[in-house]
């Protein structure tokens, strides 16, 4: 069944730490302004993020949702890897360690910053089907079937994350497959013990894990769900990355992987086939940048929306002084909720695959289209989402984990990939021992009809065979300076709510002086356009606040949490990588050397 936003974030933010922390450490001094304390008025949660310092390393620094995913990544920069040797191994380890997101069923996008200064985009997101079609998820008489895209095998897109990883690598990397599989095959081989954090999310599929027995033999403990201190081993697993590991792309794409693949799909009803294997392609491309006081933000560009999102958002905001506002206050939120929505507006009605459409993003991000959009906000008053369309006229007919890595050479990979719900569809093809994803929901399964993020998106993002569907994954890079020196990693799981989190993350920093801790930590809010709700997490307004907001016209709706951003910033002063791991995020770890 089709879930909302609400069902979806309490479906993928079970992991979650409870705000206020216990017995915060006290931090020598608060970096967050004095004005943005008395701007707001809910102490507790600026006294909690007060408290609140990143990791610091000097070398190399690698910050992941698993923690020993990370492991993983320091150890390689320790030997002489570089951030993309790290950013593979990262890679698989998280295909075992955090199954749920971490793939080889799925498909990303990396954003590289090198130390010579290029920036380059890598696209490995997933394809549809050659034997897709705009309606196979509608009904004789044209409705959608609850479902269908999410939890069938028609809701498979054709994986992309191995291919990815071997371009990165054999492109930008130093070492062998072999050696930056090792740790991920002997994750799987020997297994590791679970903490509470891999359990919670683990536990929020164990019916669904039961209704298949070969997902079943692996991911329960004979047939009850794993507590923490079992050790989980995944003896498939192992077998599949070993072979990935021998013979790389191949293994993969043309042997006994994709036979297995297209064979279950044949069995249970799919459209996959070996030829979609075969024709799988991942591309290389320029991200998307844009100016920000000072700032270069670096992103994806299409077939992502992130980037072009971003940067829309940044453009609308510019002129206005939100570090004086402060973090939470009326005008600030008003603003950004209204950037948003417009931004989202524009995403939603012109973005899709480049090899299938055209993406007028330099329409999108030209001043003067900036501005017009600017100047339909008002001041005192919410503008209903049913005022604004798509602005440069009409057009013819988030589960997922970011990882960030830096390494001593100035290198710095951001990397976001996926299956798209917590374990994809849910389903293991024979003995592979990974999860296939369900990216295919991504598409427009109708205009105007929402998918599982709400997302009311149309015809440019309908499917046809071979395109890769719209995305919201926003791997980011910030460069400083005049001489565009690296400052910022940062990027988030959360579907539709991705470019809002790596936004805010971007901003509780420049404008509102928080550490990179805290700005990963600090409560969120996220508007899309549809539905015309703001949604907020616990603390981030005051009731004051939310009162005064409220009589402008907006409804609220209070999400526990969303969003898990994994970020490095690279302190101007000091020199020093400062890492940070979402406190949504409790099993994740920020570490260096």
């Amino acid at each position: 069944m089709q879930k909302t936003f609400l069902a979806w974030a309490a479906l993928t933010l079970l992991a979650a730490a409870p705000y206020v922390q216990a017995a915060p450490q006290k931090a020598a001094s608060s970096s967050i302004p004095q004005q943005a304390l008395d701007a707001t008025a809910h102490g507790t949660t600026m006294a909690a993020l007060a408290g609140v310092k990143p990791v610091t390393a000097k070398h190399g620094m690698v910050v992941t949702a698993q923690h020993l995913a990370t492991q993983v990544g320091v150890d390689i920069l320790k030997q002489g890897g570089n951030a993309v040797d790290a950013a593979v191994a990262v890679g698989y380890a998280l295909a075992v360690v955090h199954p749920c997101c971490g793939n080889i069923g799925g498909g990303g996008f990396m954003v590289l910053h090198l130390a010579d200064g290029k920036n380059v985009f890598l696209d490995f997101r997933e394809k549809a089907p050659l034997k897709a079609s705009p309606s196979m998820y509608q009904d004789a008489k044209g409705n959608v079937i609850p479902g269908k895209s999410t939890g069938t095998y028609l809701g498979i897109g054709v994986p992309g994350t191995v291919m990815g990883l071997d371009t990165a690598l054999k492109t930008y990397g130093t070492m062998p497959l072999s050696k930056v599989m090792a740790p991920a095959i002997k994750l799987a081989r020997d297994g590791y013990v679970l903490e509470q954090g891999d359990v919670n999310i683990l536990n929020e599929r164990v019916k669904d894990f039961a209704k298949y027995p070969n997902v079943a033999a692996i991911f329960l403990n004979h047939g009850k769900p794993y507590v923490p201190g079992d050790r989980l081993r995944q003896p498939q697993l192992a077998k599949t990355l070993a072979l990935i590991s021998k013979d790389g792309t191949r293994a993969f794409y043309d042997g006994p992987i994709a036979r297995q693949i297209v064979a279950a799909s044949d069995k249970n009803g799919g459209i996959l086939s070996l030829k979609d294997f075969a024709d799988y392609t991942v591309k290389w491309d320029k991200p998307i940048t844009c100016e920000y006081h000072g700032y270069t933000y670096v992103s994806a560009p299409p077939p992502s929306s992130g980037g072009t999102t971003i940067c829309q958002v940044l453009q609308i905001l510019k002129p206005y002084p939100l570090s004086k506002w402060g973090y939470g206050s009326v005008k600030s939120v008003h603003y950004m909720v209204e950037a948003e929505r417009r931004a989202f507006a524009d995403r939603n009605t012109y973005l899709g695959d480049p090899a299938f459409v055209h993406n007028p993003i330099d329409k999108l991000l030209a001043p003067e289209h900036v501005a017009k959009m600017r100047a339909t906000i008002q001041p005192d008053k919410a503008t209903p989402s049913s005022e604004i369309k798509g602005s440069l006229g009409a057009v013819e007919g988030t589960n997922t984990t970011q990882f960030s890595i830096v390494d001593r050479r100035g290198n710095a990979v951001s990397i976001t990939y996926t299956i798209n719900y917590l374990f994809g569809v849910g389903q293991i093809a024979g003995n592979t021992g990974f999860f296939l994803n369900n990216e295919m929901d991504d598409f427009t399964s109708k205009p105007g009809v929402p998918n599982s993020f709400g997302l009311v998106q149309g015809k440019i993002n309908q499917i046809e065979p071979g395109k890769r569907p719209l995305s919201s994954m926003s791997p980011s890079l910030v460069l400083r300076g005049p001489h565009h020196k690296l400052y910022m990693v940062t990027g988030s799981p959360g579907g539709s709510t991705i470019i809002s989190t790596t936004l805010e993350s971007f901003l509780n920093v420049a404008e509102f002086g928080m550490n990179v801790q805290q700005a990963v930590d600090a409560p969120r809010l996220h508007e899309q356009w549809y539905p015309d709700q703001v949604f907020v997490e616990p603390g981030l307004l005051s009731s004051a606040a939310q009162k005064q907001l409220e009589a402008m016209g907006y409804t609220f709706k209070q999400v526990r949490s969303w969003g898990a951003d994994e970020a490095i910033l690279v302190n101007p002063k000091t020199g020093m990588l400062e890492g940070a791991n979402d406190r949504r995020r409790p099993a994740g770890l920020a570490a260096g050397y």
